[in-house]
Formats: C-alpha cells, structure tokens, sequence
C-alpha cells in the first residue's frame, strides 16, 4: 500500500472504536512478506495484535517516512517487481494456523461486527440527515419535504422530524393589531386577563393613567402617573376628589332582628363606642362604623374596622344588613359571622357564565369572510356564535363556590354581594355640589315606552303608588338643596339619602367644567335642613332590592345606542331627550363627616358616598370627571386618612390578622430593597443603634414595659441625671450593656462617644428575647401578644393628661370640662393591671423643623433634656453616640468561609479540627447582614441612650399642618411612666428619631378622641 493509501485510511479509522478490527496491510517484515496473521493456533494473540496496530493508528496520520518503511529500504525498494508481493503471500499462506477453535473465533468476529452496526447506526455529528449528503446531492426543500432525500434516508429523516426541537411554534391567529383592537377580541382578552384579579369598572380608565397595583386579589390603581401630590391635597380642602372604592366588600345580613342583634353584640363591645344596635343607625337614618372582634374576646383577637347600614324598617321583623369590610378583612369577619349564626350549609351556589378559555376564545375568534358581505362569526357547525360577554360584578367567581349561606336553626341568611354593588367617594367640601350638577332625579312614569322589553318597569309599577311618588319628590327636594351647603360636614355625621336619578350620560356637558354651589338660592330652606336633618323615609332606596338591581344593569342602554341617537339630533351637541326610554337607577348616598377628633380642622376631609348597581360604573364615573374633580388612588386614600389622623386599614391595626399580614410584607419589600444596594451605599443600623428598622417590634416593646415594671416595683423617677447613658431603673432587663466609650476623632481629634453594646454569653433569657424569625412565626400558629387600647373613656382620660397642665400651653379648663380625674396612683394602676400589655394609638407634631418616617422611634426625653429645651428655645434635640457593630467581624468571617469553600478549601479545613466552625456557629452566621441585628433582639427599650416608647407607623411632612405629623403607637405603660414623671408645663413632650439618623427631635404627643 503506497504512503497515501497508508494516509488515508489511518485518517477514516481516526473515530472508529477500538474493538473493530480489520484485515492488516501487507507490510516488509523479514523474510520479503507481511505478517498478517499470529503463530498457529493462538486466535487471543492475534485479536491484541490487530487492536494494537489499528489503535496506533487511529491515533492520527502520521507523515514520517520511517513509520511505514524500515531502515535499509525505500519505497523503490518496496515497489521492485512482483516477487516481493508474491513473497509475501507466500509467507502468509505459509503462517496461517492448521486448527482454531470455532467458538471463541465466532465470539470475536461477532463483536466486531457488533462494533460496525453500531458506528455506521449512531451518528458521529448534530446534524441533520440531508446535512450529511454531498453538496451535489442536496436540495432547498429537503429541510420540509422529506420526500426530496434518497428513500434510504427517509425514514431516518421522518423520525428527526417528529422530535419537538423540530416542531413548527403556533403562531397567533390574531397577529395584526387591527385584530387585536376588534371590540370583541378586545373583550376576551380582557376577560382573560382578570382571572387572577379582579378589575374594577373603572380599570381600563385608570391603567391609562395610573400607576397599577396587585393588592387583595384586586388590580387596583396607587398613585397618578402625573404630579399630582399638592393638587389632590387642595383638591380634598377646596374642590373634590374622587376615589373609586368598589373593591371593598359587602356582607348583607338577613333575618330576624333579635336574632341578629343577638349575636352581633357578642363581636362588638360598647366601650368602643358605637354597636349594631344603636338606635340612629339601628333605624336606618345613619351609618355606623365599629371594630369587630372574636365573639366574646374583647379586647383581645381584632378582626378589624367595618361599617355597617340598616334597611330601614318596611312593618316587619324580618331586617336586612350591609357590613363593608376592606377585602383584607373580608375571610375573618366572614368566618366569624358563620360562626356565631351557625351557618354552615350554603343557601345557593352562583352558576355564573364561565370564562371562556383561550382555546374557545381563539375558536370564536375565527372569523368566515367572503367578498362583499359582512364578517359573521361561526363555529364549526356554521351557527352563529353566541358574542363574548364583558365581565361585569361577580363574574369571576368560582361557579362551584358557594356565595350565600343560611343557618338552619335561625334562620339568618348571609350573602357575600361583593362587586355587586359599587362605591364611589367623593371627598372635599364641594362634593355635594358635584352630585348636584351630575345627577338628577328621575321623572315619574306611569306607563310603559316599550311592552317587549322590561326597561323601568319596575319603576312604573312603583309610581303606580302615590306614597311612594311623593317619598320620591321629598327626596328630591332634598338633594336639591345640597346644592346651597357649604360643606357635608354641615350635615349629621353618617346621613343617608336614598335616591332614584336619570341616566347621567344624558346630562354630560360639553367641556370640562368646574362645580360650585349656589349659596343664595336655597339659603333659608338650608338651615331648616341643618336643625331637623334628613327624615327618616328619606332613607329608603331601591338599591336594596335585588331583582331591581338586576333589572337596571341587564337593560342599560349602551354606549354605542346612545350615540347613534345623539347623531340621529337635528341640532348637533343639543340635549338628548329619551323620555320614557330613559333609564331609571336606584342609588344611595352616604355622609362621610371628616375630621371629628381633635380641635383643629373639625370636618376636613368630609365627603359622600354613593352605592351604584353594577354595570353602571363608567356612566357614573365620567360624568363626575366633567365636574372637575380631581381622581385619587390609594396613596391619596392614605394620605386623606393620616391628614385626619385616624388608622388606616389595614396599616394601623397591628393586632389583627391582616395588620400583622401587612407589616411581614412591608419588612420583606423593605429588606429586599436594603440588599440591593452595597454596603459601602446604605445606612448601618447597627452603628445607629436602631434594632427593627424594616418591621415594629410591639410585642417585644410591651413585653419589656411589662418587665420594667416589675422589677422596679413601681413608678420611680430616673436617679441618674446623665443623658448619654443608658441607666433607666430597668437596666437589669437590658441584657447587652450599654457602655459609653470615648474615642478620638482621626479626622478632628476630638473625642467622640460611642455606644458600645457588650453581651455576655448565657445572661439572656430565654423568654425575654425575640429574635424578628421568632415574631413572624408566633404570629402565625399564635394570636398577638397584646392589645390596642380602644375603650373611649379611658383614652379620653390619657388625653386629658397629655396636655401641659401649667405654662404657656396650660389645658387645666380642658380636664374640668370633661370631668377627668387628676393623675394619681390610685387613678392608673388599675388601669395598668387591666392592660399590662396594651399600645395607645397617638398623634405627633414636630416642635422644629424634621420629617418624620416609617418606623421611627418615639423615645422619652431626660431631665436635661429637657432643661436644655427652656434654656434654648431653638434647640432641637440632643443626639444617639454611635454603637459598635458587634456583627461586623462575624460578617466578615463568614465571607472568608464562603471564599474558602469557593476555591475548593474546604478539605484544608476538615483536616484542621481547630479550622473548622461549629455547627451552631455557622447556622448563627448563616443570614448576617452587613448593618442589621443579627442575633436575637435585646431590650428594645433600654437599646439606647434615650429610652424607646413607641414606634411611627406613618409619618411625612404635613401640608394641612405645616410641619412634620407622625401616626403611630405607644406603649400604654411607658406612657403612663412619662406622664407621671415630667413636670406640669413639659407633659407630653417627647422625642423623634428616624431609623436612618442619630438625631432625637422634639414632638408633641397627642391623643384625640
């Protein structure tokens, strides 16, 4: 075989196996032949021999001379005549072995050609079948018709094919946008996507213009996308704001009024104030609003804020009840009440219009055209597809879920009728004069404008009925004279006027414009409205009744009737008269009084409510942007609440199940928002001495009070004049030392002093800390360790004893006004050992300039601080000395660990026993973060150089007040502690320092009722 030959074929045996052996070439042994085959007889010698010879080979061309010719011979040499090929066979006929045994020979050829199968079978490469055919054999539609390869490789490209790398991705149906933006896939789509929350009436207005939330299983809208900050605070203060409140649920109560108040008294408690049976609301004539808790539980285990409206009695027993919760609220209080009225059994289940899915919606979607006619939409049948519906209430509902229970020994119903019926707030002192031009009472109509459809005959048959004509005229009269008010917090706090109006779409201007009240036109019959207030019949509104409520939303006029008859006007933009055709709407509104506690700003942020069937959302809602109002999310829903000062739902209820819901969520966002930037670029809390920056410790803070408590044996003044140090009478429940240490400044020289917090191993006690993994686990198998204090006469007593009682800012009329005791042991101990464990909801306004934030620390100040204070009028507050990061060196040992293990150090460290960390030591290290407390939680109150009160739950700069207001809770016991021990003129001074800073700033503290 000549050296190309030679070449070639170690070149194709390069990637075969090395059990294949093949027949060796003639090669110049001695003796002018080739030894092709092993001595005689020995079949196990010849197999190594071949593997060997072809596993040299295959290890690549080799281009050496000397490889395949032995010294003393060229390839001349080699090629001379015949004799030596014919010396060759000679001498391989000469070596081949007279006997060998057939079975082990037959085992060694079946291997090989086992190996060959399998190398010509497997393919040795990625590519496809027609990628392995000559350039010359190949063709452009190989890759998708099969039938173009050779028939040997057809099968062989058939199977690649059916492999799902290969299959062809399904392309959407509805590509284009002109597609897309067809009313009726727009439709489908939409309904698609509020599957997993629920979209309000109002969505598609808001998404355009705000920015969207997921919260409560809603899509809701949060804040403006345009600066608008200021203009919905003066909104709220001269003109309107309007919010859409429709994701709030109602919970309607039906039966027997004893039975109802019979059970309802067990969740609620007079000592809150307001109850289910209070005699104004219980007749229907106002709203009432309570807090609810575990039947008879009270003050422990809170379900949370609700308000609730009474039908107003029609002659018999049988009552009906709305109860509004916020949807965080809405699975506890519904519970609860099955509970107490033994409702187990549901009265009916809502089969409702399922939504269709994608695969039906693209079905549908499929569209028969033919030239010249009309596009129809057809299955495949060929019949008229029923149109996709627009969802509208409680269309998402689960149809298999039952929404109405009924209890079988009372007879009380309870029905969910959540979206069933929507709220809108109006909020601003021209509210009412807003309705007033938007709204306007229906016409009576005796007869009706078409037999084939039921439109208003409901209404028809109710004007029938002279009475009820004339409740109808008195309450229209009514609402008109809401136009000549000033405010709505004229009006009684919770004032309910039901109402029947026309359709407000016919009634819509042609530009924007701005509502504003006639005060001249209906001057004297306004104050005869502000002495006698509405009458009691005035309350009744069809809205409570369901199958009218149905009736209205299923013969709505729509958009598209509405303007093909403005149209269809001889006079373009005159006003559209339907007359009998128009529709008639049953709705309810509701006084909302504002500001009520306190003695600044009475009424700020009064308003109404108005309660709307279903369907009717945007037909309301657009009428109202034509008055100029301004269109608030749930920021400005917070803000409206905290310029009142009251809690907001659910952020200021820490002891209920959403409160505390809430706050785990607000650390994890507040955390997750901390880890994103570098160490070197966020504040190290542990230098600032602030403990819980992302969530407030309140069982850990009332806890330690509790302690303090006990341990002085009762109320002593602080012994120790020294600011800086941390030596309250409670020290021996601080169980990290605090200790004052003086450094010198390396960039000033002057000495500066630090907090050095020293803890030494085995003096906590177990039950005295918490670590913030503990918290979030005992408040989900265990209810709250503590309470709000919420009994209206004791916080009027707290109070009383918040303002100075001499000085500048003496309050001593104030106490005598209300006959509140004077502060004395004898006063509030009892009150102690009624609530060991309680917060006091409080309200606080910065002395100077600051801006208070989410979660700063309300701390008592010192003698001299205060002394400080009357010397320098200007003085704004004393300063926290820097702590010592305790964790800063196990941080940065846990690092190390974590490299080490990176490179592969790890067996280096097993091999050294005293390298190697505890067990315990590496699951304590295993989540330390640079700058937060690590460890489990000493005392929150003696932490510090000023001893911790409370926490801010809100807190910002204040545009009603002009300086910077805090919301938040106390501790009812360090309350109580301050306030007996400051002097007369200094009492409820107190002590502001967000998280972020180490600067105290002083505050008042108040409480208002």
């Amino acid at each position: 075989m000549s050296g190309a030959r030679e070449k070639k074929r170690a070149k194709k045996m390069r990637n075969q196996p090395a059990s294949v052996t093949l027949p060796a070439e003639p090669g110049p042994f001695a003796g002018g032949g080739s030894r092709a085959c092993p001595p005689p007889g020995d079949v196990r010698s010849e197999q190594q021999h071949q593997q060997q010879k072809f596993s040299n080979q295959s290890a690549g061309p080799s281009y050496r001379k000397d490889q395949y010719f032995p010294k003393g011979q060229s390839r001349g040499e080699r090629a001379r005549g015949r004799g030596g090929w014919q010396g060759g066979c000679q001498s391989v006929s000469e070596e081949m072995p007279k006997y060998i045994t057939v079975s082990t020979f037959a085992q060694a050829r079946a291997a090989e050609i086992n190996a060959m199968l399998k190398a010509v079978s497997q393919k040795s490469s990625n590519s496809l079948v027609f990628q392995t055919l000559p350039r010359h054999m190949r063709r452009r539609a190989m890759s998708h018709n099969i039938k173009r390869l050779p028939r040997r490789l057809q099968e062989m490209a058939r199977k690649e094919a059916e492999k799902a790398v290969h299959q062809k991705k399904e392309q959407s149906k509805t590509k284009c946008r002109k597609a897309r933006r067809r009313h009726i896939n727009l439709v489908a789509e939409f309904n698609r996507r509020q599957r997993k929350n629920i979209w309000l009436e109002t969505h598609i207005w808001h998404a355009k213009r705000f920015h969207m939330v997921k919260k409560w299983g809603y899509c809701l809208g949060n804040s403006p996308t345009e600066k608008s900050y200021r203009a919905c605070y003066r909104a709220m203060t001269k003109h309107c704001l309007l919010q859409d409140l429709s994701y709030y649920c109602c919970l309607e109560l039906t039966g027997k009024e004893n039975e109802l108040l019979k059970q309802l008294t067990r969740i609620c408690s007079i000592d809150t104030g307001l109850t289910f049976q209070e005699a104004c609301c219980l007749s229907g004539r106002f709203e009432g609003s309570l807090n609810l808790y575990r039947a008879d539980r009270y003050p422990e285990e809170m379900l949370g804020p609700v308000t609730f409206i009474w039908r107003p009695r029609d002659g018999s027993e049988h009552r009906q009840l709305w109860i509004w919760v916020h949807p965080a609220l809405k699975q506890d209080i519904l519970r609860e009440l099955k509970a107490i009225f033994q409702c187990s059994e549901p009265e009916e289940i809502c089969i409702t219009e399922p939504v269709t899915t994608s695969i039906q919606e693209e079905k549908e979607m499929e569209v028969v055209m033919s030239p010249g006619k009309k596009r129809k939409k057809e299955d495949k049948e060929g019949e008229k597809v029923v149109p996709v519906k627009k969802i509208i209430g409680d269309g998402t509902r689960d149809p298999f879920q039952s929404y109405s229970w009924i209890s079988q020994t009372t007879g009380i119903g309870i029905s969910d009728r959540s979206m069933e019926i929507l709220r809108y707030r109006l909020i601003g002192p021209l509210s009412h004069s807003v309705l007033t031009e938007t709204l306007k009472a229906a016409s009576v109509q005796t007869e009706m404008a078409d037999s084939e459809t039921e439109l208003n005959n409901w209404w028809v048959e109710n004007c029938k009925d002279s009475e009820k004509v004339s409740l109808h005229q008195c309450q229209s009269a009514i609402f008109e004279l809401l136009e000549g008010m000033s405010s709505p917090s004229e009006m009684p706090a919770g004032t309910i006027l039901g109402l029947t109006v026309g359709d407000p779409r016919i009634n819509l201007p042609k530009k924007k414009t701005k509502a504003m009240p006639d005060f001249e036109k209906y001057q004297d019959k306004v104050r005869q409205l502000y002495l006698e207030g509405v009458p009691l019949d005035c309350a009744h509104s069809f809205i409570w009744d369901q199958d009218i409520c149905k009736n209205v939303t299923e013969n709505k006029i729509s958009e598209q009737d509405l303007n093909h008859m403005r149209a269809q006007l001889l006079v373009p933009g005159s006003h559209l008269d339907l007359g009998p055709c128009e529709s008639k709407i049953p709705i309810l509104l509701v006084q909302q009084p504002g500001k009520m506690a306190g003695e600044d700003r009475p009424g700020w942020g009064s308003g109404w409510d108005i309660y709307l069937p279903k369907g009717w959302g945007m037909a309301f809602w657009i009428p109202f942007i034509y008055q100029g109002v301004r269109v608030g999310g749930l920021q400005e829903a917070l803000k409206h609440s905290e310029y009142q000062r009251t809690p907001h739902t659910p952020n200021d209820f820490p002891d209920c199940q959403a409160g505390r819901q809430f706050a785990k969520e607000l650390e994890t966002s507040l955390l997750e928002q901390f880890k994103r930037r570098p160490p070197a670029k966020r504040a190290n809390y542990v230098k600032l001495g602030t403990l819980s920056p992302f969530i407030c410790p309140w069982g850990q803070l009332t806890k330690n009070w509790e302690g303090r408590m006990k341990a002085s044996g009762g109320f002593v003044r602080p012994s120790s004049s020294h600011p800086e140090c941390c030596t309250t009478e409670g020290h021996n429940y601080c169980d990290p030392k605090a200790e004052v240490v003086r450094e010198a400044s390396p960039e000033t020289g002057e000495v500066e002093e630090t907090m050095e917090i020293t803890s030494s191993e085995g003096a906590l006690k177990p039950e005295d800390v918490t670590s913030t993994h503990d918290l979030g686990e005992r408040d989900e198998t265990k209810t709250s360790d503590f309470i709000v204090l919420r009994s209206e006469k004791l916080l009027m007593q707290l109070s009383a004893w918040c303002y100075p009682t001499a000085g500048k800012d003496r309050r001593i009329r104030l106490i005598s006004r209300l006959g509140q005791k004077e502060m004395t042991e004898d006063v509030f101990l009892p009150i102690l050992t009624s609530y060991p464990r309680a917060l006091v909801w409080v309200n606080l306004s910065l002395l100077r300039k600051g801006n208070p934030e989410l979660h700063a620390m309300i701390c008592i100040p010192t003698e001299d601080d205060l002394l400080h204070l009357s010397k320098d009028k200007l003085f704004c507050g004393p300063q926290e000395p820097k702590h010592r990061d305790i964790f800063k060196d196990k941080v940065q040992r846990q690092k190390e660990e974590k490299k080490k293990k990176k490179k592969g150090g790890m067996k280096a460290l097993e091999g050294d026993p005293l390298s190697v960390p505890d067990k315990d030591t590496t699951e304590d290290h295993k989540d330390l973060i640079l700058g937060l407390w690590s460890d489990a939680l000493p005392d929150v109150t003696s932490h510090c150089s000023r001893t911790v009160l409370g926490y801010v739950t809100r807190g910002d700069f204040s545009l009603a007040a002009g300086c910077g207001e805090a919301l938040g809770f106390v501790s009812l016991t360090g309350l109580i502690y301050m306030l007996y021990n400051q002097p007369a003129d200094k009492k409820g001074l107190v002590l502001l320092r967000t998280p972020a800073s180490l600067q105290y700033r002083f505050a008042r503290l108040n409480i208002e009722v």
